[in-house]
């Protein structure tokens, strides 16, 4: 009885031991089971992760995103400040497709980039120092035209109407919004009595891309807009320290433009405004006349300039209520560093060429010589 009881004994234990060890696999078996499921699932998220991070953020955005890219930075810190800005969408992905692409040759600078470009692009962008982005279509706004000329080139380059731009910059809701957009840019200033056009003046010459088959009027009008906010942002501390604002920045610079031939000096014409503005005298600029009539002429009659109207700078002195046009960076930065000079009078001859006088007399003398 004793021996069959340290055999039971024996079988209970060998039994038990079984039962252990078929219990320990099982846990091992699930463990292991579980362990390859979550590693299965996290590899297919990683890799689904990776795939996506090397396409554009968004395909179909062409907004575009000023980023800088300073001196002296190297290919982790470009990385992290693409993903900052939201071009792409992990910073460590990006470095590493760049190294694998042996491409770390990167240059410093300002650069528009959008959403929808892809690795390579954003790569070849920062290689040449130039956007790399073929664009569907693009529109050329040249110095010294009018909101009206403006509605005529979005016309042209567009499906768009002349009318219906015209219609949406004279929109009062549309300036509100984008007064609240640009609020440096867009004061209370461009909604004065006196002014035609909220918005005249204030969509910057330049040529502008566009990556969508058919942006909306408000984005390409609204495009415009950040270029010149973006710019008139530089002259912001001059504009502060001389107590001068943006709007009497535009509309001083325009006056320029339109009295601007390709032989004319900017500066000297700035000063000759000058010097008529502190010596209380009118500015008496043809350019303003055409404006103030709404018409352009070859050539402005003596009963063109009694025009009754604000625009006019032959009738009321200084400055008109706003700008006549838009103008370029030449003409802006003649405003802010003319020369310095006597000059009270200029005229262009036949050839665009300007002569330059103090006096009344010399003035007519430089008609008879030059004009007659």
């Amino acid at each position: 009885m004793g021996n069959e009881s340290k055999k039971e004994i024996m079988f209970n234990r060998m039994k038990n031991k079984k039962k252990e060890v078929k219990l320990v696999r099982r846990i091992v078996f699930t463990i292991a089971l579980f362990l390859l499921i979550v590693g299965g699932i996290g590899g297919y998220v990683s890799y689904n992760y990776v795939k996506s991070a090397l396409k554009p953020m968004d395909p179909n955005s062409d907004k575009v995103i000023n980023v800088q890219i300073p001196i002296g930075s190297g290919l982790e810190s470009i990385s992290s400040t693409l993903e900052k800005n939201g071009i792409i969408k992990n910073a460590k992905i990006f470095k590493y497709y760049a190294k694998f692409k042996n491409e770390s040759d990167f240059q410093a600078g300002d650069y528009n980039l959008t959403k929808s470009m892809t690795l390579d692009e954003i790569i070849k962008s920062l290689k040449t120092g130039k956007v790399y982005r073929k664009p569907l279509f693009s529109i050329t706004i040249p110095e010294g035209l009018t909101l009206e000329q403006i509605g005529a080139v979005v016309e042209k380059k567009t499906s768009y109407t002349k009318a219906e731009f015209l219609g949406l910059v004279t929109n009062d809701a549309f300036v509100d919004r984008m007064m609240v957009k640009f609020p440096n840019l867009l004061t209370e200033e461009i909604k004065g009595e006196n002014v035609r056009y909220a918005l005249e003046g204030y969509l910057f010459p330049a040529t502008y891309p566009f990556y969508e088959d058919k942006p909306s009027l408000e984005e390409i009008v609204e495009t415009m807009l950040t270029n010149t906010d973006k710019i008139m942002s530089g002259y912001a501390e001059i504009l502060h320290s001389e107590d001068k604002s943006v709007h009497w920045l535009l509309t001083f610079s325009s006056l320029l433009e339109e009295e601007a031939t390709a032989q004319t000096d900017r500066a000297l014409i700035a000063s000759v405004f000058y010097n008529r503005i502190k010596a209380k005298m009118p500015l008496q600029t043809d350019p303003t006349v055409l404006y103030a009539l709404g018409s352009h002429k070859d050539r402005v009659l003596f009963e063109d300039l009694e025009v009754d109207n604000p625009y006019n700078t032959y009738k009321f002195q200084g400055l008109p209520p706003g700008p006549i046009a838009n103008a370029g960076k030449s003409s802006i930065e003649a405003v802010l560093d003319p020369s310095k000079t006597d000059y009270l009078y200029f005229l262009a001859d036949k050839d665009g060429e300007n002569h330059f006088s103090k006096t009344y007399e010399e003035h007519l003398k430089n008609v008879d010589k030059y004009l007659k």
